[in-house]
Parts: structure tokens; C-alpha cells; sequence
């Protein structure tokens, strides 16, 4: 995984008829007003892209994709009412068509490479400069993939001692850590209780942990999951 460092925008054809049928439809998720209000400034001044709609939780993106859906979806991972680590995959499967650039001033190499892994094509921080942000919207536009410049230094460093957790190791254990028990979370990802059982052992191996409090313990330090209320 690479971030585009090709200074070189990427304007997609985005659908004809009129000039601003080529301007990339750019909509926001972000619970505060100040970064909106920025991100609109950029966007407008960008001359690529415009922005289309904004919202501040997850019900209002929710609320909004049902109405319009935007060639890019700038979104917040920590919202009032749910994180866009859970949104990124359920909006994917809905609207296969959104591309997703995840918006944060989290810079941590679990949270990174779940966001990628769950369907987002890019990571960007909110410390990036307006060039940086629009190369990103550019350039997931066009069916890529982009990490800023500091997501991806991180994303390398990390890659050296990560832990490899597929995708359903990688949900089972966000269950674990809700407090679900082996039943419902069987329930929930639709799957025997045997081969639960199997993702889980398998998980307790890859993380050396011992029992269900060191699991979590071990996911939290790494952060693998954390707690909801973690200032995201």
C-alpha cells in the first residue's frame, strides 16, 4: 500500500453535459462545523471538485447517501452516534459506487489498515495540507487508492511488526470486545458456533493472549479495537 506522491492532479471523466458535470461531487461527514467549513473552502477554491452535501453523524450520512451519492465520501471516523471504521463497509455494500477517504486526526497503523481493509480507498489526516487533500479526493476518484503522506510513512512502519488478522478475526474480535457472547456473535456474523469458536482460538494465538480480559487488553494496546468513547 502507497500513498499517490504524483503532485499531478487526476480529474476523472465524471459524466457529461455542462461544466460542472466534470467537477468531482464531493460530500462530508464530520461532527465538527469548523473542519465542514474548512474542507468547503478547499474544495471550493480547488477547481476540481465541488462540494455537495454535508453532514455531522452517521444517521444524517445515512440520510444523505439516500438522496444523492457523491463520486467521494470524505468521512469522519469518530461521530456522535458511531465510527466510520462501522460505517465504511455497510455504506460500501450499499453504494459500491462512493468512494471512501477517511477523514481524522487519528494517526495510529491499526486503525489504518482496518479503515483500508473495510473498503475505504484512502486515509487522510486532518492536518494535511489543502493540496494534499485534494490530491487525495482526485485521486480516489479515479478508482485509486490514497494515503497521505504521514498515513502512509505509518502504514510502513507498522507493516514491520503488525499482526495479521483476517477480516473475520478482525470483526469477531470487535464482538468480543462489545461484550457479545459466542451464541449471539455466531448470530451476528451468521456462522456455526464451532467455526466461532475456531476464529477465536485462532485469534488468541496471533495476540498470545490467554483469556478473554487479555485479549482485550492486548486489542486495546494495539489498537485492534478500542473504546468507544476514545477522542477519534
Amino acid at each position: 500500500m502507497t500513498a499517490n506522491n504524483n503532485p499531478q492532479l487526476i480529474i476523472p471523466p465524471l459524466g457529461g453535459g455542462g461544466c460542472n458535470s466534470q467537477l468531482i461531487r464531493v460530500a462530508v461527514v464530520d461532527d465538527h462545523q469548523i473542519v465542514i467549513d474548512g474542507l468547503e473552502k478547499i474544495i471550493a477554491e480547488s477547481g476540481i471538485a465541488r462540494l455537495t452535501d454535508k453532514s455531522h453523524s452517521a444517521a444524517g450520512c445515512w440520510k444523505m447517501l439516500a438522496t444523492e451519492q457523491p463520486d467521494v465520501l470524505m468521512l469522519d471516523i469518530g461521530l456522535p452516534d458511531g465510527n466510520g471504521m462501522d460505517l465504511c463497509p455497510l455504506i460500501k455494500a450499499k453504494y459500491p459506487a462512493v468512494n471512501i477517504l477517511m477523514l481524522t486526526s487519528y494517526a495510529e497503523y491499526a486503525i489504518i489498515s482496518f479503515s483500508i481493509n473495510n473498503g475505504a480507498s484512502g486515509y487522510i489526516l486532518k492536518n494535511a495540507l489543502p493540496e494534499e487533500i485534494i490530491e487525495g479526493i482526485s485521486v480516489v476518484a479515479s478508482g485509486k487508492q490514497f494515503l497521505c503522506e504521514d498515513a502512509d510513512i505509518l502504514l510502513r512502519k507498522g507493516e514491520k511488526n503488525k499482526v495479521e488478522l483476517t477480516r473475520r478475526e478482525c470483526e469477531l474480535l470487535r464482538l468480543i470486545a462489545k461484550g457479545y457472547t459466542g451464541p449471539e456473535i455466531a448470530d451476528k456474523m451468521f456462522l456455526g458456533y464451532e467455526t466461532i469458536r475456531s476464529y477465536r482460538k485462532n485469534i488468541h494465538l496471533k495476540l498470545g493472549a490467554h483469556n478473554t480480559a487479555e485479549l482485550i487488553s492486548i486489542a486495546t494496546e494495539m489498537k485492534l479495537v478500542y473504546p468507544p468513547d476514545t477522542p477519534i
